[in-house]
């Protein structure tokens, strides 16, 4: 009765695909959610508001992007056990960078137009110039890089998994799939 062997080990490897993708793809849209809203929001600001501010923030990535990812994921590996949220909030902390310094240069870009010169003639405030003018004329910018944001957080995990520094074993995941294959 039943299946043959063969097919119920390749059954339960494609069931661990398709669960181990629902788990990066969660991962990934986590990530490009917090990402985004961190390096739009302080990339924005940096744009806009110039000066002391965007250059003291410019020295913070400065400083912050040079920190060795790796390391770090390693240090807590070995310290804790690394989960879905744990793992989310250390990549959390090294990749929204990317996204701010387009953002400044796009709201840099946005500021100077005769648009947000006329709305704060008229005394629209920082708020509402940036919310209401900046952030709509800079979406092409923030969705041509969901794609890669996307398939750059699923190879991050795919690679932290396969390594060992991952999601723990029992969670089915692409890299603990390639692992083993290997």
């Amino acid at each position: 009765g039943g299946l043959p062997l063969r097919l119920r080990v390749h059954g339960a490897r494609v069931a661990r695909l398709v669960y181990g993708f629902r788990t990066a793809i969660a991962f990934s849209l986590l990530l490009l959610l917090c990402n985004y809203t961190i390096g739009i929001s302080v990339g924005c600001a940096m744009g806009y508001f110039g000066g002391a501010f965007d250059l003291f923030f410019q020295r913070l990535i400065e400083i912050w992007s040079n920190v060795p990812f790796l390391y770090v994921i390693i240090i807590v590996a070995s310290i804790m056990v690394p989960n879905f949220y744990s793992l989310a909030l250390i990549m959390m902390f090294f990749g929204w960078m990317g996204m701010t310094w387009y953002m400044r240069t796009a709201a840099y870009k946005q500021k100077g137009r005769e648009y947000v010169l006329a709305a704060r003639a008229l005394g629209a405030s920082d708020a509402y110039i940036i919310f209401r003018h900046i952030l709509p004329n800079t979406i092409s910018v923030i969705v041509t890089f969901i794609p890669f944001s996307i398939s750059g957080g699923i190879v991050a995990l795919t690679s932290l998994d396969y390594l060992g520094f991952g999601l723990p074993p029992p969670t089915p995941s692409w890299g603990e799939l390639l692992r083993q294959g290997t």
